[in-house]
């Protein structure tokens, strides 16, 4: 019998390479591990010597996993997934033993939704962490489906393949412009209507930034750009002094028109009112952290058309599936 050196990879090699693989990049998957892309680079390494195979192909554009990488990643997220359920049932009889959860989120239900729902939750739960990262909702469904997050918030936009969904709230988009613009005094705009004209937008690579500029090219017209900032609230702060036009969450634009001088709005295209769901594979695969969290979500957030799971006496069966869609 041929005996094999042990293969002694710790949690952090193993979520490492799952960030890296899901990322495509190891510059990427460092950063999301918060570690420095020296480290990580040396921690690959050594995995790979200590396995004896290749793990990662680079290409032109990034890395992808080989076979034996694949086979790597789907034992890594069983392997931490059951550290997941290990911790959240441990939780409950040893006091202060901390829960962490992945949770992805789009654009709006990051800077509009979560900090007040997320800020009641972990209030209250003192013993759980939450690693929130910001994702396009196609990035979402296929890490949730890959088992590199349990829980996801995305928009109706996209394709959720077999992953159960649960409602959580309604992200409307609004053009905001100042109130002496030449449309101002619209009660409605098509973005056929506004697309040439010039804009303030996100910083290159936000989410919801990118689902906008892809709709513009659609139209055959990308926006023209005066300035990029971070915030929704800056880009409603250059439309008041006349910077140009943008496009936000009709939340923040109610919320910015208190203290601004701008004109919110509402968009009439179909791509502009999302719902918005929260996603898992399926529920009784959670850990008990993940669930409480998922409780907690779907049972009413500001804008939120979702009720109480106990309240409706949910079950796992009762998660909706999304059916394929085209769009």
């Amino acid at each position: 019998m041929v005996a094999f050196p042990p293969m002694r990879f710790d949690l952090t090699d193993l979520r490492l390479f799952l960030l890296v693989v899901e990322a495509g990049s190891i510059t990427h998957g460092a950063m999301r591990a918060n570690l420095a892309l020296p480290s990580a680079s040396e921690r690959l390494r050594g995995m790979e010597e200590v396995s004896g195979v290749r793990l990662l192909e680079r290409r032109r554009r990034g890395i992808a996993p080989t076979a034996a990488g694949d086979a790597l990643a789907h034992h890594a997220r069983i392997i931490l997934r059951q550290i997941d359920h290990m911790q959240g049932e441990l939780g409950g009889y040893a006091k202060g033993l901390k829960g962490n959860i992945r949770l992805l989120a789009n654009t709006a239900a990051i800077t509009e939704f979560l900090p007040e729902a997320l800020a009641l939750y972990l209030a209250s739960r003192p013993h759980i962490d939450i690693d929130l990262t910001e994702r396009l909702s196609t990035e979402i469904v296929k890490a949730v489906a890959g088992g590199l997050a349990e829980i996801g918030i995305i928009s109706d936009a996209v394709d959720a393949g077999n992953l159960q969904l649960l409602p959580f709230a309604v992200d409307r988009l609004v053009v905001v412009m100042p109130p002496d613009h030449p449309l101002a005094a619209a009660k409605a705009l098509a973005f056929a209507e506004i697309v040439r004209q010039e804009f303030v937008g996100l910083t290159i690579g936000s989410p919801l930034q990118e689902h906008i500029d892809e709709h513009a090219a659609r139209a055959g017209h990308p926006l023209k750009f005066r300035v990029r900032m971070r915030t929704f609230e800056g880009i409603c702060r250059m439309v008041a002094q006349g910077v140009g036009i943008g496009i936000v969450p009709e939340t923040a634009a109610k919320r910015c028109r208190r203290s601004m001088a701008i004109r919110p709005i509402p968009l009439v295209d179909d791509w502009a009112t999302r719902h918005l769901s929260l996603c898992m594979r399926a529920i009784e695969e959670l850990s008990p952290f993940a669930r409480d969290l998922v409780e907690h979500l779907s049972a009413g957030t500001k804008g939120s058309p979702g009720s109480s799971l106990k309240s409706q006496g949910y079950s796992a069966a009762a998660a909706t599936r999304k059916p394929p869609t085209s769009r």
